[in-house]
């Protein structure tokens, strides 16, 4: 009996060592002169998103709107302090002016640089200087120069996904899809014929292997995969010492493998091809330099996301075979997820705005004449204005990427020159909520309207730049904006050029947002149908 007693006291006694180490953890913003959510007990703030009794854009922007006034909002990601930056003037000196204070993103996977971890390795999760060293070395691979040399890769497979979708007319097949698993797989043949060198098609071919491969890499969505990345997030230390990783090794020894054999054989056979594979060879060869004639220009539109000196500075690192096919794993997993979900989004505004919608094939049209039977190229796509204002739009309404974080490496005094002084201490988190910013009525009136007029050229200079960051800001920003870019305004191309974009009976109007944890998607998908222009009778698109 005597050591039952001693037992119950010695495990009560580590529970309430628990819940106090806890407790103190809830009380870090009580020294801040900043407001502070209520927490949860372990979950902190999100509560709501893990049980699924708010969407993700719900969740953030509630905690982003609870203090309107304040140009910081204290929260906790369970036990972890973070700060929400609700101020654009704040989000600009943070991520631009100050951005030595918050050079690096968050770690969230049980990776690190030191291994053979394809993420690990990647040019998102680096760090510090090994990070400086590897935008340096990539960014020449992303300027206008190198997208007009990638741009018949991209247009290719726009104009397969036209082929599939005209010789589905014609076969009498009724033609409604839903769009972000119809725009997955045409995402996933970009990215495997721009960084991975070969060549699928994956609407015809549904289960070719890449596509197949691919898709359980990025499935977000499973228990497995939810309960993985949550371990991570509330006790990394605990999943570290368990080994758990959240992308499966076979996956990524697949990739690394394609991607190698490929590297071979260009090697043996004397193979160029324009592509990240031949850019990632010449990395190798210290043959890939910025280009004397390259302009600091938003050449891919407004919403391109500019190089900063960082990417420009020059180093003597040499980079090994794993660090190299790292960055092309990492342009897989940013092209086949947020792409696919920049076109769903996309199509579902024109979908429910027809007007806008038949605006933008009145462009696409004056462009083909325009071209007298020429194929289209890198130029004359850029200078399609209206095009440019849908897509910045549809960034500006739903950022595939809804909040851009960083982590504090060395202890920063914020002072806002009018009394508030506090300091973030080094390891500590912020994020730049884009998607509660972007659709936050001070800066955009009337948001949750669609309208690309907000991005006409006289409307351009009422927009701060701090409050439109769906590539993130500063050295830190999307490397590949340019690429999504260009992507995302060819498919749009092909698309309306021979079809009519509709919402049918399993359209959601308004749409609705899935409830989940850590991407933002459709709670039914997006379902629109196509008709074919040159079958509409009595009918007159303008």
């Amino acid at each position: 009996m005597q050591i039952d007693l001693i037992t119950v006291a010695a495990i009560g006694a580590i529970i309430l060592l628990v819940v106090h180490y806890i407790s103190k953890k809830y009380q870090y913003f009580l020294s801040k002169p900043i407001p502070c959510l209520k927490p949860t007990f372990f979950f902190g703030n999100n509560a709501p998103l893990l049980f699924r009794k708010l969407d993700m854009v719900t969740h953030i922007n509630r905690m982003y709107r609870t203090f309107p006034d304040s140009k910081f909002v204290g929260f906790y990601d369970f036990m972890k302090p973070t700060y929400m930056l609700r101020d654009p003037a704040v989000i600009k000196q943070i991520g631009v002016k100050d951005f030595d204070y918050f050079t690096d993103h968050t770690a969230i996977f049980n990776t690190s640089e030191d291994d053979d971890s394809l993420f690990g390795n990647s040019l998102f999760a680096l760090r510090g200087q090994k990070w400086r060293d590897m935008r340096a070395t990539l960014s020449p691979a992303f300027t206008g120069s190198k997208m007009r040399h990638m741009f018949e890769l991209v247009a290719h497979c726009a104009q397969t996904m036209n082929e599939f979708f005209r010789a589905e007319t014609e076969a009498g097949k009724p033609l409604e899809y839903e769009m972000k698993e119809t725009f997955s797989r045409i995402g996933n043949d970009v990215i495997a014929t721009v960084a991975f060198g070969i060549q699928v098609d994956s609407l015809k071919e549904r289960e070719n292997e890449f596509y197949t491969k691919g898709k359980r890499l990025v499935d977000f969505q499973s228990v497995k995969a939810v309960t993985k990345f949550l371990m991570m997030r509330a006790t990394p230390g605990l999943a570290r010492k368990m080994g758990i990783e959240f992308i499966d090794s076979d996956l990524t020894n697949y990739f690394k493998r394609m991607i190698v054999d490929n590297m071979k054989q260009r090697e043996s056979h004397g193979i160029v091809r324009n592509d990240m594979i031949h850019i990632l060879m010449e990395v190798r060869k210290g043959a890939l330099k910025h280009s004397k004639d390259e302009h600091d220009q938003k050449d891919a539109g407004f919403a391109t996301a500019q190089e900063s000196t960082v990417g420009k500075a020059t180093h003597s690192r040499e980079w090994t075979e794993n660090e190299l096919v790292s960055q092309c794993f990492l342009f897989f997993l940013a092209g086949f997820e947020t792409v696919s979900t920049c076109m769903m989004f996309t199509t579902y505004e024109l979908a429910v705005n027809p007007d806008i919608q038949n605006r933008l094939y009145e462009e696409i049209k004056a462009t083909e004449q325009s071209l007298n039977n020429e194929p289209l190229n890198y130029e004359v796509l850029q200078k399609m204005t209206y095009m440019d204002k849908v897509v910045s739009e549809s960034l500006r309404r739903w950022p595939p990427a809804v909040v851009s974080d960083r982590i504090c490496v060395k202890d920063y005094r914020y002072d806002d020159g009018a009394g508030t002084v506090f300091t973030i201490e080094k390891g500590h988190s912020i994020w730049m909520p884009a998607i509660a910013i972007q659709n936050d009525p001070k800066y955009y009136p009337n948001p949750e309207k669609f309208d690309p007029e907000r991005f006409d050229q006289q409307n351009l200079s009422k927009i701060d730049t701090g409050t439109y960051i769906p590539f993130g800001i500063g050295p830190r920003n999307c490397i590949g904006s340019r690429l999504a870019l260009m992507e995302v305004k060819l498919m749009l191309y092909y698309l309306l050029k021979d079809f009519v974009m509709e919402p049918t009976e399993r359209t959601d109007i308004p749409l609705r947002i899935k409830k989940n944890a850590i991407t933002l998607q459709a709670e039914n998908g997006v379902w629109v149908k196509l008709r074919a222009r040159n079958e509409i009778n009595g009918e007159t698109i303008n």
